[in-house]
């Protein structure tokens, strides 16, 4: 039975609460650009088991066969430098399903980007590089437990990685890249000390979990647990129609996304909500237009309306303020002083039309 368990992941939809944390994961899996998710709180949540079952569910990439970077056979752009030498050729693909790297706190540098082999290199005049952590994690998601007790030089790695998009790595003059993309989701006690801000401010979402109190869930827990160890398959097969449904919402959501517009008076109010939250730089008011974007592609809202925008600075600004608490009611009374800041400062001005924010009340999902 052991064994068994190894080889299946409990279902996504199966987990109990945590929905922050779920609904986090899956805009990152719809629009990996908003950048990551760093969840805060204690261990035995569920957030690593809401991680690889995230994996799980997604639908399998496409990748050149053979290449150890996993690039996209439909993106010649990205192709490491491998692929593109063999771009005139005939390129295979095939598929590979979607996983959770982990980086171990431990983790050497060269185990994280990979190293040169200089011995062939010398021997046969071909550059070679061996494989690391960033070439396994490209296009998948790269799990970090603990992040704010990685080593400063594996933080600076991780920031040029997610920076760029791009892994170089140079060793005795030689130097080879390869593609770096993924999806970034850290972990960490705030008890055991605060994440490096250069690493906080390029993670999108931040989120904090805290173990559930209510005695109906928790027993609900447990018999899922039982359930799930004494018959894996059969447990899985019942929730087969919610998996296939939240798959479905993805899928729709990443065909809805490029086509979804957002109006200049929402984003006057993102740039007046991060102004008057004494937002340092400008990624948050990015992050919140992206969040804001990939919300209402999720909602299927063919425009960004100001219950994606309510629900996307929560889960980017949330967490970002260590003096104050932000709670969607908090985050509500914050975007409408912005409107209103703006709406003061449009009367009188002939150059400007009054701010209109969409404000309907659907059912989130219909």
């Amino acid at each position: 039975m052991v064994r068994l368990l190894k080889n299946l992941i409990f279902p996504f939809s199966a987990i109990v609460g945590q929905e922050r944390v779920k609904k986090a994961l899956v805009l990152n899996a719809i629009n990996p650009s908003i950048g990551g998710v760093l969840i805060k709180g204690d261990k035995g949540t569920g957030k690593t088991t809401a991680v690889r079952a995230l994996a799980d569910l997604l639908p399998p990439l496409k990748v050149i066969k053979g290449c150890s970077f996993n690039c996209d056979p439909d993106d010649h752009t990205s192709f490491c430098d491998s692929c593109k030498d063999n771009e005139s050729g005939e390129i295979q693909v095939e598929e590979k399903k979607m996983r959770v790297v982990e980086l171990p706190l431990g983790a050497t540098e060269d185990r994280v980007v990979g190293s040169i082999n200089i011995e062939k290199a010398l021997k046969e005049g071909k550059k070679a590089l061996e494989p690391g952590i960033l070439a396994d994690a490209n296009r998948n998601i790269l799990y970090v437990d603990e992040i704010n007790l990685l080593d400063d030089n594996l933080v600076d790695v991780l920031l040029d990685a997610a920076a760029y998009g791009i892994n170089t790595v140079e060793r005795e003059g030689i130097s080879l890249a390869h593609p770096s993309n993924f999806i970034l989701v850290g972990t960490m006690n705030p008890a055991e000390g605060e994440l490096r801000p250069q690493l906080s401010d390029r993670i999108g979402l931040q989120i904090s979990v805290q173990s559930i109190m209510d005695i109906v869930d928790r027993v609900k827990i447990m018999e899922r647990r039982e359930a799930f160890e004494n018959d894996p398959n059969a447990f899985r097969e019942e929730f087969k129609e919610y998996q296939d449904q939240i798959l479905e919402n993805i899928t729709e959501a990443r065909k809805l996304l490029p086509m979804v517009k957002v109006s200049r008076d929402m984003m006057e109010v993102i740039a007046q909500l991060c102004v008057d939250m004494g937002v340092d730089g400008h990624r948050a008011d990015i992050a919140i237009l992206k969040t804001s974007k990939t919300l209402a592609a999720y909602y299927k809202h063919e425009e960004v309306e100001s219950v994606d925008l309510e629900e996307a600075a929560a889960l980017v600004l949330g967490e970002r303020f260590h003096k104050k608490s932000l709670d969607e009611e908090k985050i509500k009374k914050q975007i409408k002083n912005a409107e209103n800041e703006i709406s003061q400062e449009n009367t009188g001005d002939d150059k400007k039309k009054p701010l209109k924010m969409k404000k309907e009340n659907k059912k989130r999902g219909e």
